[in-house]
């Protein structure tokens, strides 16, 4: 039987039907899905420091992210953790081992801060509860934009933490932990594995 490719695409093949064009295979579907999560690893690989920020994607439908406002800072007590601070929607707040607090320095960038969202601070005042206002400040990121900082530590949202009061990111690498209301690290003898 004769077919003749057309220019749509699709082919004829002579007996008065169209076949449709091929689609990709699944195949070539799942290794583009594969580039796209190794490139976002390889953008986490490293942060500041040189050693490696998280090997995890962000989770898709993750409520944080670099353009949410913080709209606030609260204390919450974690039946595991005691008194971490939280941003105004209950989701947990985390500092990064790798940054620095004198002078505040973010580190955080690239595939890293699309895992760890900057809290960002938006030039409005920030309420506060359970938290001492003086402690609250900015520090200028590398890209220009404000992230809001606690006793000087920049601030993140973990990107799997799905709910308010979720604390996936505690103890992750061992760098990365829920922040408490004076900026230190939270139960920082206990380490959670970030859902390896």
């Amino acid at each position: 039987m004769r077919t003749t490719r057309r220019t749509d695409g699709s082919t004829d093949d002579h007996t008065g039907g169209r076949r449709p064009a091929r689609r990709p295979g699944r195949f070539a579907v799942l290794a583009a899905s594969g580039l796209a999560a190794a490139a976002l690893v390889a953008g986490c690989g490293t942060s500041g420091g040189g050693s490696p920020a998280t090997p995890s994607p962000p989770a898709s439908g993750a409520p944080a992210s670099p353009g949410m406002p913080a709209a606030g800072l609260r204390t919450t007590t974690d039946a595991r953790l005691g008194t971490i601070v939280t941003d105004g929607a209950g989701y947990t707040l985390y500092r990064f081992d790798h940054d620095s607090a004198d002078p505040p320095t973010a580190t955080c960038d690239g595939g890293c801060a699309a895992l760890w969202p900057p809290v960002p601070a938006d030039g409005t005042t920030v309420s506060v509860s359970g938290v001492d206002a003086t402690l609250v400040g900015t520090v200028t990121r590398a890209d220009g934009s404000k992230q809001l900082t606690l006793a000087g530590w920049p601030l993140y949202r973990y990107a799997p933490d799905h709910k308010p009061g979720d604390t996936k990111g505690q103890g992750v690498q061992g760098i990365w932990f829920a922040v408490t209301p004076s900026g230190d690290r939270a139960a920082a003898g206990s380490g959670g594995s970030g859902g390896y």
